[in-house]
């Protein structure tokens, strides 16, 4: 299966971030699954370079608008690069292209992300798949946002959302 994954491009090599990121590419490509991050640095580098050394495949969806507003390239251990010229075409990219999406930690961007995703699963524009959220942050957050705007969010729409604690959770999860 194809696996997109969403986090922030803060992450730096040897944080607890970084190395929950890069455990969850290997952990994705020993189950024999293929990634898709958005190919740059921080968390999208962690799990491209943590399944690139477990013998996965990792395609990087890149971006003319991004590297226009920093200067950044796909990090080493993309094997394939998808090249995007805006942000919205790389968004639908990793969007409909994953067959799962799992989202780590992250920050505005990783949130417009999994609205997006969470929102074209509701609309069915793409097919019913698996969208895991990783670490309590994400759990409190979309519980802060549902119940402080009750009736607004069905439940059905609701259960789209799975949440986990560990990568080892969200790799069980797609089993």
């Amino acid at each position: 299966m194809k696996i997109t994954v969403f986090g922030s491009a803060n992450p730096q090599p040897n944080s607890p971030a970084y190395q929950e990121a890069q455990r969850l590419g290997q952990l994705l490509a020993q189950a024999g699954h293929t990634v898709l991050t958005g190919g740059y640095i921080g968390t999208m580098e962690a799990v491209s370079r943590g399944a690139a050394e477990a013998g996965g495949h990792v395609i990087g969806v890149t971006c003319a608008e991004i590297e226009a507003w920093r200067p950044v390239r796909a990090n080493p251990w993309v094997k394939e690069e998808w090249r995007c010229q805006t942000l919205q075409e790389r968004l639908d990219t990793l969007i409909t292209n994953g067959e799962a999406a799992l989202a780590l930690p992250g920050g505005v961007g990783t949130l417009v992300e999994i609205a997006l995703t969470w929102n074209r699963l509701i609309i069915a524009s793409i097919s019913a798949r698996p969208l895991i959220l990783i670490g309590h942050g994400w759990r409190t957050t979309f519980a802060t946002f549902i119940e402080s705007m009750p009736g607004y969010i069905a439940d059905h729409d609701q259960a789209k959302l799975q949440y986990v604690a560990t990568v080892e959770e969200a790799v069980a999860a797609l089993a």
